[in-house]
């Protein structure tokens, strides 16, 4: 699945990249599609949460600052759909994003492009391409 869109002179192909499995104790609860572009290399994400239907309301590919990576926010003590959110990451300082219910806001400090909180924890979605990671337990 490729889509095209105009950059300049050049014309940009967004091609499917992978995409990577959210599991909690072994159980699939979402997955994040990734799509890269074959110019920039630049990654576009979409969040796939279990049991959510809703179509979003944003059309085309998401985008982030150039500033940021994009990442997985796994809150340490929920369960279920609800325990993670794709995200875009600072490197160093603070990263704002919307919980899961779309409302709240959530700030937690950044290091290296880790969330380093008491309750959240992250990993990249650029060195997890492709795979499946279990959120049991935090990645070290």
């Amino acid at each position: 699945m490729q889509s095209s869109t105009s950059s300049g002179n050049n014309k940009d192909k967004i091609a499917y990249f992978g995409v990577i499995n959210i599991n909690e104790n072994g159980r699939n609860i979402g997955a994040v599609d990734i799509w890269r572009s074959l110019i920039t290399k630049n990654l576009f994400c979409e969040e796939k949460r279990l049991g959510i239907l809703d179509i979003t309301d944003k059309i085309g590919m998401p985008e982030i600052k150039n500033d940021e990576i994009w990442a997985v926010a796994i809150n340490k003590f929920r369960k279920g759909k609800d325990r993670w959110k794709l995200i875009s990451i600072a490197k160093d300082g603070k990263t704002e994003f919307l919980d899961t219910d779309d409302e709240t806001k959530i700030i937690v400090d950044t290091s290296n492009f880790k969330i380093i909180d008491k309750e959240w924890w992250s990993f990249l979605v650029s060195e997890n391409v492709n795979k499946s990671v279990e959120i049991t337990k935090e990645l070290i």
